[in-house]
C-alpha cells in the first residue's frame, strides 16, 4: 500500500505532500484545483510515460516519490530484490524524476531501474480505475486472471502449471530426441558412405608412393631399357666382345698361375673372385629384368587411374593417404557407437502423451470451474451494478476453449450490455468514464476475498450520479477498502464522508502565480469541506447535513 506521496513541481503543484489511510482516503476538492495532477503522480510511480510537459513552469525538473508498504513484508522484500532494490526500515522507497529536457529517471529501492520496473510494481501492487486506465480487464489474460481470482483457482491452477511445465519439458525432449535422431542419422549416412568409398577403392598404407614411383618407371621405359641393355652388355660381353665378367676371370687366371711368388698376389685373386662373384649376380638381374619390361601404355594408364581413386579418397579426407587410412580407423569406431544408441522414440512419445493427457484432464476440470465461476461472477457484479445506479446495464462472462497454453485451454471474455436490448461489448467501449469506474468497482468488491496489499484508485466513480446511489459507491468503496488500500477521487460529499481520511486540493492564487496545495482535513475543517462539497457554502443547514453524513458513516469528522 502507499504511505506517503510526494510531489515537486509536478503541473501546478510547487510541493505536496499527502499522507494515505491504509484503509479509504477520499480525494476531493474543486473543479481545476490539481487533483488530476495527483493521479498523473501516481502514474508516474507506476511506469506511465513522461512527459516534460508536466514540469512546473520555469522549474528544470518535477519529482514524484513515493513510500510504499505492505502486509507480506518478507514478499515485498524479495520483489524489490529480484528489481535490484532494497526495503529501507520495512518500506520501498520509489521515485520518478522528469526534466524539462532530457529524459525521465526511475529509482527502486536506491537503485536506478528502467521505468518498466515501475511499470512491474504497478501490475503488482497499484490498480489506477479511470476512463484511460483500466488495467484489469485490458486483455483477455487479465480477465481470465480475474475471474480465477473470484473462483479462487490458486491451487487449481497450480497444479495444473506444474502439469503444463511437465508437458513442455517432456515436448522438449521429444523435439531434442527427433533432432538428435535426424543428427545421428544424418551422421550415419555421411560415415556410411565416406567408409564405402574408402572400401570400394580398398587402398593400403604407402600406395601413393609406389604408384607414384611405378607411374615414373613406366613413363620412362625406353630409356630404362636402353640403359639395361648397356650396362648388361658392357658386363656380361656379346658376339664381338668378352665383356667385363670375362676380362676379370681371365685376369684371375693369370694371377693365379704366379700367386706363389708371392702373398699379395693371392689376396689381388681373392679381391677379383669376389668382385666376379658381386657383378654375376648384377648382370643376372639386369638379365632378368630386361626380360620383365613391358612397354604396354595400357599399364600406365592402369596406374593413372589407380591414384585418380587415391586422390579422391584424398580430398575428401585428407590430405594424405595416411590421413585417409585413420579417418576410416575412426568413421568404423564412430558407426559401432551410433549403431549402440536407442533407436526408439516410443519411451519418450509415451511419457510425452502421459503429461499432455494429465493437462488436458487439469485444463477440462478448470474450464468447467470457469464456466460455473463465470455465472456467478456475472451475477455478482450485476447485483452490484443495479445498486451502483446501472439498474439497465449486464456483465457477461464468457468462456470459450482455445489450445493449451500456462493458463489452462480457455480464452475468458467479460463485456457489457450498457442497457437492455444492447449487444455486449468490451467493456472499454461500452460505458462512460464514470460508469466504466463504477462497473471496475463492482468488480473488485467481487473480486475482494481476503486481506491484501493491493492499493485500489478510483477517478470518476461518482460521474453523473447522486442520492443513493451516491451513498451506495462510498458503501462499496468502504467495504472494499477493508481488504485493500482504496483511493477515490471525487466530488461527491456521500462518498467522501465514508473516507478513513479525507485530503482536499485546493489552488491558491498569489502575486507571483497559482499553486495547488493538498491539505488533510478533520474536525470542524472537514464538516466545512463536506458542507461544501454539499451546498457550495458552508450554511447552517449545509454543515448539519454534513455531520449527519459522517455519523451515518461512522468514521467521525
Amino acid at each position: 500500500m502507499i504511505e506517503e506521496l510526494t510531489l515537486r513541481n509536478i503541473g501546478v503543484i510547487e510541493r505536496a505532500e499527502l499522507a494515505f489511510s491504509p484503509g479509504l482516503t477520499a480525494i476531493t476538492g474543486e473543479t481545476g484545483a490539481g487533483k488530476t495532477m495527483i493521479l498523473t503522480g501516481l502514474g508516474l510511480l507506476t511506469g506511465r510515460r513522461a512527459d516534460p510537459a508536466l514540469v512546473r513552469a520555469g522549474q528544470e525538473q518535477g519529482v514524484v516519490e513515493g513510500v510504499l508498504t505492505a502486509r507480506d513484508e518478507a514478499e515485498l522484500a524479495e520483489w524489490a530484490a529480484a528489481s535490484g532494490g532494497t526495503l529501507d526500515d520495512g518500506a520501498l522507497l520509489v521515485g520518478r524524476t522528469v526534466p524539462a529536457n532530457g529524459r525521465a529517471r526511475a529509482h527502486l529501492g536506491g537503485r536506478a531501474v528502467p521505468a518498466a520496473t515501475l511499470a512491474e510494481l504497478g501490475d503488482r501492487y497499484i490498480t489506477i480505475h479511470g476512463q484511460a486506465d483500466q488495467q484489469r480487464l485490458r486483455s483477455p489474460a487479465h480477465q481470465r486472471a480475474a475471474l480465477d481470482d473470484f473462483a479462487d483457482h490458486g491451487e487449481l491452477l497450480g497444479r495444473y502449471r506444474a502439469a503444463w511445465d511437465r508437458l513442455q519439458r517432456c515436448r522438449a525432449d521429444l523435439a531434442d530426441w527427433e533432432a538428435t535422431a535426424a543428427r545421428l542419422a544424418a551422421e550415419r549416412d555421411r560415415l556410411a558412405a565416406g567408409l564405402g568409398d574408402i572400401d570400394a577403392v580398398a587402398p593400403r598404407a604407402g600406395e601413393d608412393d609406389e604408384l607414384r614411383t611405378r607411374a615414373e618407371r613406366l613413363a620412362n621405359i625406353e630409356d630404362l631399357r636402353v640403359a639395361l641393355e648397356t650396362a648388361w652388355a658392357i658386363l656380361s660381353g656379346g658376339d664381338d666382345a668378352p665383356g667385363v665378367l670375362g676380362d676379370l676371370s681371365r685376369s684371375s687366371r693369370a694371377l693365379g698361375g704366379v700367386a706363389r711368388y708371392g702373398a699379395e698376389i693371392g689376396d689381388w685373386v681373392s679381391a677379383i673372385d669376389q668382385a666376379i662373384t658381386l657383378l654375376s649376380e648384377v648382370a643376372n638381374e639386369l638379365g632378368a629384368s630386361r626380360g620383365e619390361l613391358d612397354a604396354d601404355p595400357r599399364l600406365l594408364d592402369e596406374v593413372h587411374a589407380r591414384r585418380a581413386q587415391l586422390a579422391v579418397l584424398m580430398r575428401s579426407h585428407g590430405p594424405t593417404l595416411d590421413d585417409v587410412l585413420s579417418w576410416a580407423e575412426r568413421a568404423r569406431a564412430r558407426l559401432a557407437e551410433i549403431d549402440a544408441l536407442p533407436t526408439s522414440r516410443q519411451a519418450v512419445a509415451e511419457e510425452e502423451a502421459r503429461a499432455r493427457d494429465e493437462a488436458e484432464r487439469l485444463a477440462a476440470e478448470l474450464r468447467e470451474s470457469r464456466r460455473r465461476a463465470a455465472g456467478a461472477l456475472a451475477e455478482t457484479v450485476n447485483r452490484e451494478l443495479r445498486r451502483l445506479a446501472m439498474r439497465g446495464a449486464h456483465l457477461h462472462v464468457r468462456v470459450e476453449p482455445t489450445s493449451l497454453g500456462p493458463s489452462g485451454a480457455d480464452d475468458v471474455t467479460i463485456t457489457l450490455a450498457p442497457h437492455p436490448g444492447a449487444p455486449p461489448l468490451p467493456v472499454a467501449s461500452a460505458a462512460s468514464g464514470g460508469e466504466l469506474s463504477r462497473i471496475m468497482l463492482a468488480l473488485e468488491v467481487a473480486l475482494a476475498r481476503r486481506p491484501g496489499d493491493h492499493t485500489f484508485i478510483f477517478d470518476e466513480v461518482d460521474a453523473g450520479i447522486g442520492g443513493s446511489a451516491a451513498v451506495e459507491v462510498g458503501r462499496r468503496l468502504r467495504d472494499l477498502s477493508r481488504v485493500h488500500q482504496v483511493v477515490v477521487v471525487t466530488h461527491l460529499a456521500q462518498v467522501a464522508a465514508g473516507a478513513d481520511r479525507q485530503l482536499v486540493v485546493s489552488k491558491r492564487v498569489s502575486d507571483s502565480g497559482a499553486t495547488t496545495v493538498v491539505t488533510a482535513v478533520s474536525g470542524a475543517e472537514r464538516e466545512r469541506e463536506l458542507a461544501r462539497m454539499l451546498a457550495g457554502d458552508e450554511s447552517p443547514t449545509a454543515l448539519r447535513h454534513a455531520k449527519e453524513l459522517l455519523a451515518r458513516a461512522d468514521v467521525g469528522p
